[in-house]
């Protein structure tokens, strides 16, 4: 699996119901701003002490508002174990712009 997926290919995931995770690590305040309701969320700097809430048996798509924490997100996890994650690349605002125009962008 790559360590990267385009909002286009996330949202083509979703609609051919595959089984995955969307995994929202950015800040509270953010979340309340702008959201996709099918991720789960978990703030990035919560990530290590929650790490075992993460099915490993999945794929894990890690988003966040451009991709930077994401992408640190995503080597984390595969550095534990998780060969399953990848990063969504352009994260949320990218999907408001290209996937999603109802998801307020900031």
């Amino acid at each position: 699996m790559s360590d990267e997926i385009s909002v286009h290919d996330l949202k083509h995931r979703r609609d051919a119901g595959e089984d995955f995770v969307l995994l929202d690590v950015r800040a509270p305040d953010e979340i309340a701003t702008a959201s996709i309701p099918w991720a789960t969320t978990i703030p990035m700097m919560e990530i290590p002490a929650r790490i075992g809430e993460l099915p490993h048996d999945k794929p894990i798509v890690v988003m966040c508002h451009h991709g930077g924490r994401s992408e640190r997100v995503t080597r984390f996890l595969t550095a534990n174990g998780y060969d399953n994650a990848v990063n969504l690349d352009g994260g949320i605002d990218a999907w408001a712009i290209s996937v999603d125009a109802t998801v307020p962008r900031y």
